[in-house]
Order: structure tokens, then C-alpha cells, then sequence
């Protein structure tokens, strides 16, 4: 299993008879995460064929049932048995299975026998919610397996279906023949006249497929020199910036001569002016590393109420308003292995981002242990985004039309950074919102990394 994964059912193979629990059990996994009636039964068979041959090994094999509901939503199925068979004999027993599935692993390391069934879940299926997957587990909590005779039942229903579906083809490719028989015959007279079409249009496509090659190694190239320049640029831009915010201070300091109340004015709209390119500049800098793959994590155990105390702490000057509660609850989870100064940085772009956007209400910092897994979790009452907006805020530079910020300014660069940091620290950062009622971002990282 990986760490996306979210267990569904657990259950163990000790006699034969449970080789059909497996079986009715796997069906029943594949049914309720939305798979396709033939799936269901080729999920079902590899897991019977797996488990008589780890039955026939030993008893008392675990068998773990989950899903990875994000990216390419796949039902994956561990089976471990305690004792250790050569793998490669049981690759060989398990050959035909693995045509059933999308893959299949099969180890001998040192919890015992370790055999992996994925099959992706069909496209255009309902996203797979925490809610959802509730929902199936207690069904599947609640499933009886039934006797081998029902099983026998269900798989001669299956038979026949299968028969009549192969008998409806065959007599669809008997008409398809005869149809293609007499199509072939008007193909083969346009067959002379097309040949050298075809020859002359072949040698215009081989000219455009070594121009478009050559494009794409321009393009390559363009990116590459965009990150160099963005890099560079904002590299440099940063000595002249910070000089005007130091000049600027400078001339406001007491011990200057004095200035007129519109010169204040006026110094103190070049230092706003100045801290803004600053921070437009840094986030740049930061991304550019990013896309660049210069930022490599300094993995180590990271302590999370430390972490969590240094927000609290760095972070409380600018919830300045009466309105909103700003909460950083004690961690759940001690103590995670990741990179201590990125993971901060993530956080504190969600929370500085949450507090610019709330009015009224609350901004709640939590994190929790679900699985292999720490789920933390910024959630505020805010203005909220649209559904249709969820993917393109982690845009460079997009702003939600309207929204504008309660205090501070947004660069459009802080969830898309946040985003890739996550992605660097072997997790994802999705969000979930609701104009009016705030939004919650949610940020995934295994709890080992390495």
C-alpha cells in the first residue's frame, strides 16, 4: 500500500472455506468503489486464485483491502502471509492472474509473503469523499459472507451472462464480417488511387514530425531560460529593492531632518510600494527554485509542537482583529518525518493566506494521524471560492475575481508555491470551499518519509 492509500477492510484466510469469503469480500469492495460488473468479477477471481495458492503455503494470511482516492483512483488489495515462498515460483503459479489486474506484485521480504492487486476504478466514477469512504467501510462492515453453494450460484450467473455476451459478439462479428467482405471490395478499388495520395502526404508528415521535434526542443529550451531568468532577475532585484525600503526609513528616521506631512506621505507610498515588489520578488525567487528543482528537503524528525508553537507565535501580530479567533491546537501527532523549514513555510502561507481573507469568524490550525499518514488542516470562515475556481487558484499570479484581501496584499504566487513544496515532501495539498461559508485546505504528508 502506499501512502494515498486508505484502508477499507481487513480480514484473514485460514481455511479453505475463507478462500470464498475472499472472493464474495472482493466483489463486494469492487461493487461498492463503483467498478464495472466485469471488473468486479475479475477482481474477484484473481483473489480467489491468490488466496488458494498462499492457502496452499500456509494458513492465516492477512488480507488488506484500500483505496487511493486521489490522482488515478485505484482499489488496491495486500495479501501478507507469515511464512516465506520463493517469489519467483509464486510469480510464475500466479502468472494468468495478473491479466485480471493492472498489476500485480509479488514479494518474499521480511513480514513473510507480500502479494499486491491494483485495479484503477473507472473514469467518470463520483470523487471518493472522506464521507464516502465511511460510508463504504461501514457497509462493508456489515456484509456476511455467504456459503460456497451461493457463491457457486453467483459464479454460474456469471457463466451464463458471460456466454450469452460472447455469444451476442460472435454473432456481431459474423455480420461485421460480411459487411467488412463486401466494404473491402469498394476499399480495394480506391486502394491504387489513394497509395500515392498516401506517399505524398507521408513525406509532408515526416517533414512536419522533424519541425515539431525541433519546436519542442525550442520550447525546452524556453523554459528552461524562463526559470534562469526568473531566478536571475529576481536574484538581483533584491539588493536595489531592499536599498529603497532602507533609504525610505532612513529619511523617516528621527534623527533626519524633518519632512513636510506630504513628503511622510510620499516616503512612506515608495517603502508600501518597495515591500510589495520585495515580497512579488521573493515569491518568485522561491518558485523559480521550485520549477528549477533546486529546493532538495533536509529530511529529519520534526517535532510538531514546536512547529506549531512557532506559528502561533510568528503568526499572532497579524491577526490584529477583534473578529477572528486565530487557534493553533496542540498537535495529535507528536512527531513526523519531513523537512522542518518547508513544512512551516507551507503552513505559514495557508494560515498568513486565511487571515488576509477572513473578516469575521475563526482561522483553526489542526493536524491529525489518518492511516500511514498526517493530515493538517488550516480552515477559516472567510469569503470562500467557488467550486469551478478550486484548481486554478494553485495558478501562478490568479486571484479570485473579487475577492480582495481584508489586510495585506496577495501576489498569486503563495498557493501555487505551497503546493509544489508539498509535492517535494512526498504529499499533496488539496482544498475544499464554499463561497460564504470559508475554505479549508488540507495538506497530506506521510508521517516516514525518507
Amino acid at each position: 500500500m502506499t501512502a494515498e492509500s486508505e484502508v477499507l477492510i481487513r480480514m484473514r484466510l485460514r481455511v479453505e472455506q475463507d478462500i470464498f469469503a475472499v472472493r464474495q469480500l472482493g466483489r463486494e469492495v469492487a461493487r461498492a468503489v463503483g467498478m464495472e460488473s466485469q471488473d468486479q468479477t475479475r477482481v474477484a477471481t484473481a483473489l480467489s486464485e491468490v488466496g488458494r495458492v498462499l492457502l496452499a503455503v500456509g494458513p492465516d494470511a492477512e488480507v488488506t483491502f484500500a483505496v487511493e482516492p486521489y490522482g488515478v483512483p485505484t482499489l488496491r488489495v495486500g495479501m501478507v502471509h507469515p511464512a516465506t515462498a520463493p517469489s519467483s515460483r509464486l510469480a510464475e503459479q500466479l502468472q494468468q492472474v495478473g491479466r485480471l489486474v493492472d498489476t500485480m506484485e509479488v514479494d518474499d521480504g521480511g513480514t513473510g509473503t507480500v502479494v499486491r492487486l491494483a485495479r484503477r476504478l473507472p473514469a467518470g466514477q463520483p470523487r471518493l469523499t472522506p464521507e464516502r469512504m465511511k460510508e463504504i467501510r461501514a457497509g462493508l462492515a456489515q456484509h456476511v459472507p455467504g456459503t460456497p453453494l451461493d457463491e457457486l450460484a453467483v459464479q454460474n450467473q456469471q457463466l451464463i451472462a458471460a456466454l450469452d455476451e460472447v455469444r451476442a459478439q460472435r454473432d456481431d462479428l459474423a455480420r461485421l464480417n460480411a459487411e467488412l467482405e463486401e466494404t473491402n471490395r469498394g476499399v480495394m478499388a480506391l486502394y491504387h488511387q489513394l497509395s500515392e495520395e498516401l506517399e505524398e502526404t507521408n513525406r509532408g508528415v515526416v517533414a512536419l514530425y522533424a519541425e515539431l521535434d525541433e519546436k519542442s526542443v525550442q520550447l525546452r529550451a524556453a523554459s528552461e531560460a524562463k526559470s534562469r531568468f526568473l531566478a536571475n532577475v529576481s536574484h538581483e532585484l533584491r539588493a536595489p529593492v531592499t536599498a529603497i525600503i532602507g533609504l525610505g526609513r532612513l529619511l523617516t528616521d528621527s534623527s533626519s531632518d524633518d519632512l513636510t506631512g506630504e513628503q511622510e506621505r510620499q516616503v512612506e507610498l515608495i517603502r508600501t510600494s518597495a515591500s510589495d515588489l520585495l515580497t512579488l520578488v521573493n515569491g518568485l525567487l522561491d518558485l523559480a527554485k521550485a520549477e528549477a528543482g533546486r529546493i532538495e528537503p533536509n529530511w529529519s524528525e520534526v517535532d510538531l509542537k514546536a512547529v506549531f508553537g512557532q506559528l502561533r507565535g510568528t503568526l499572532r501580530p497579524l491577526a490584529t482583529r477583534p473578529e477572528v479567533d486565530f487557534v493553533v491546537d496542540e498537535p495529535e501527532l507528536p512527531a513526523i518525518r519531513s523537512d522542518e523549514v518547508l513544512l512551516a513555510q507551507v503552513l505559514r502561507n495557508l494560515l498568513t493566506n486565511a487571515l488576509k481573507f477572513t473578516a469575521a469568524g475563526s482561522v483553526r490550525l489542526s493536524v491529525r494521524r489518518t492511516g500511514g499518514d498526517a493530515v493538517f488542516v488550516v480552515a477559516d470562515t472567510g469569503t470562500g471560492i467557488p467550486p469551478e475556481l478550486h484548481g486554478r487558484i494553485f495558478e501562478e499570479f490568479f486571484q479570485v475575481p473579487g475577492s480582495r484581501p481584508i489586510s495585506g496584499k496577495g501576489t498569486g504566487l503563495g498557493l501555487p508555491y505551497a503546493r509544489r513544496l508539498a509535492g517535494i515532501l512526498g504529499g499533496g495539498l488539496r482544498v475544499d470551499s464554499t463561497p460564504g461559508e470559508g475554505s479549508t485546505f488540507t495538506l497530506q504528508l506521510p508521517v516516514s518519509a525518507s
